[in-house]
């Protein structure tokens, strides 16, 4: 979809601050929904009906998006059909999201080597076949999209679409075959919300001073222990003398489990760290929108040959993200193996933010210089001719951006190997594994896409800003006529504001923990104390 900014400024003759904003909120809701879809998968529907439902949404959204660029209707219905299509996409790729990996997972589960030398003699033929077909349908679809590059709008999302239509078919054909796993019947999400519960249903209750005695499953093959710190959600795991604790433990929205009160902990102390993560996804929207724009208004020539510049920067864009994105796993290893896997600063944030500085001013000198020659041929006021500089000169930024998406897919993603480094794993030195995990990704990302949705209202303030005095808006209805420039500046300033507020929450995060540290080890002394001594004070 990183051609639809060319398609609404192009097709529809739209501002380019209109179309970023279609972009971005298609972008913000394609990222945000996955949280809401996750909910319902484990509760409700499962993987299954997820990808099926998904699949179908998005086959018919690009069908739609295809009829609308034939469609001789007027503006609204061509705009209705248009958004239309826009809202199934989105919940076909987060349905997608979030499903497709758990679902392909079991399905692999069935085949297994019991055998461990017949892995270890078959793992370098399998990885070399894998890696044989992996670039084969890399190459595949890079030439299918240079083709399409070139060919009428209704061709390129038509293709796509009828490739889903036939995929979707192929999938529901071995629908006998697959394993399928029923929804849970509950949600982590639930466990939030039976915790703020029962919270408050007991708030008149005190805690008790030994977490002893609070309720646990000590069966149960999760566990994890008690922590201080938010003392008003222990108050969910307070077993009252009125009842029983058969009747009590019917009633899973009046007595939780310390392990569900501690997952509940987890992601309340996670909220000052995501919001400091808001930034990355201010940063991300301008790539797909005001850079896509740039390269389509700039020359595409290598000498005298014209090539795809566009797709040339989304390949190379691509490549260094995945490139930063096993870097940046491997730097966490070393690091994490140098440290004791406790109180580790966020440092894949912060890198993120560098990234996102360093962007957003190359981003601004690029647009300057584009600028500069723009005026100097007399082109400012031509929008459709082709700026006589190469678009190659955008392969810093996009560079950069490519760091900053590598580093955040990281964090999002890694959840299993890095104790620290991870923003969704910051507190796993001191959490075990739990349900909770997963949605502590799919939060990571959502963050990220309240980013995407809010560089909306913040393009539309910095505009309204820009316009104080009588003086023209950064943003006009052409690229040429407008100030990207400043608005790349802008944000390169509240990304340094960010990263300081990154560093201030990581230094925060430390002390909290040695805070905790402290009152374990407290808590500790005191339980050794009356261990020895009470005897003694009671023969007194």
């Amino acid at each position: 979809m990183w051609v639809l900014m060319t398609y609404l400024t192009d097709m529809w003759k739209l501002d380019i601050t209109h179309a970023a904003a279609i972009v971005n909120l298609f972008a913000g809701a394609a990222t945000i929904l996955p949280v809401g879809i996750a909910f319902l998968v484990d509760a409700f529907v499962g993987d299954y009906c997820c990808l099926l439902v998904s699949s179908l949404a998005f086959s018919f959204g690009l069908a739609i998006m295809t009829v609308s660029t034939l469609t001789s209707k007027g503006d609204t219905q061509k705009f209705l059909m248009f958004y239309i299509a826009l809202t199934l996409n989105a919940i076909g790729v987060s349905g997608h999201s979030v499903s497709l990996a758990s679902f392909l997972e079991r399905q692999v589960q069935i085949q297994t080597l019991s055998n461990q030398d017949d892995i270890e003699r078959k793992r370098p033929r399998k990885f070399k076949s894998f890696l044989k077909g992996d670039i084969i349908v890399v190459v595949l679809l890079y030439v299918a999209a240079v083709a399409l590059s070139y060919a009428p709008w209704c061709v390129r999302f038509g293709i796509p679409a009828a490739g889903l239509m036939v995929a979707t078919l192929l999938f529901v054909s071995g629908s006998c075959s697959y394993k399928h796993a029923r929804p849970l019947g509950r949600s982590p999400l639930t466990t939030v919300c039976r915790v703020l519960v029962a919270s408050l249903y007991k708030r008149s209750c005190h805690s008790p001073q030994d977490a002893n005695q609070l309720y646990e499953n000590q069966l149960s093959p999760h566990f994890v222990p008690h922590t201080q710190g938010l003392r008003f959600l222990d108050k969910a795991a307070i077993i009252v003398p009125t009842q029983t604790l058969g009747q009590q433990e019917q009633n899973g929205w009046e007595l939780c489990r310390v392990t569900e009160v501690e997952e509940v902990k987890l992601l309340i102390r996670m909220i000052p760290l995501w919001m400091t993560f808001i930034m990355s996804g201010v940063v991300k929207s301008i790539g797909d929108t005001y850079f896509s724009e740039q390269a389509n208004n700039m020359d595409d020539k290598i000498g005298k040959l014209t090539v795809p510049g566009l797709f040339i920067l989304q390949a190379f864009y691509q490549v260094s993200k995945f490139v930063f994105t096993e870097l940046s796993s491997k730097v966490a290893n070393k690091l994490f193996q140098k440290s004791s896997g406790r109180c580790v600063g966020p440092i894949g944030v912060i890198s993120a933010m560098v990234f996102s500085i360093l962007c957003c001013i190359i981003a601004a000198k690029v647009e300057t210089r584009r600028l500069n020659v723009t005026k100097s041929v007399g082109l400012v006021e031509k929008p459709s001719e082709i700026i006589p500089m190469s678009m190659f000169w955008l392969l810093p930024q996009f560079f950069f951006l490519a760091a900053v998406d590598g580093t955040s897919e990281y964090l999002c993603e890694d959840l299993d190997e890095v104790s620290g480094y991870c923003i969704a794993r910051f507190y796993r030195g001191q959490v075990p594994t739990s349900t909770m995990i997963r949605y502590l990704r799919l939060f990571t990302k959502a963050v990220c896409g309240a980013g995407i949705v809010g560089s909306v209202i913040l393009a539309d303030e910095v505009s309204s800003f820009s316009k104080m005095g009588g003086r023209p808006s950064w943003f006009q209805d052409t690229l040429n006529r407008s100030r990207l420039d400043n608005y790349y500046w802008t944000v390169a300033v509240l990304s340094f504001i960010n990263l300081v507020l990154c560093i201030l929450v990581a230094i925060w995060y430390t002390c909290q923990h040695l805070i905790l540290m402290m009152c374990d080890v407290v808590v500790a002394v005191k339980r050794v104390v009356l261990y020895f001594y009470a005897p003694v004070v009671s023969r007194l």
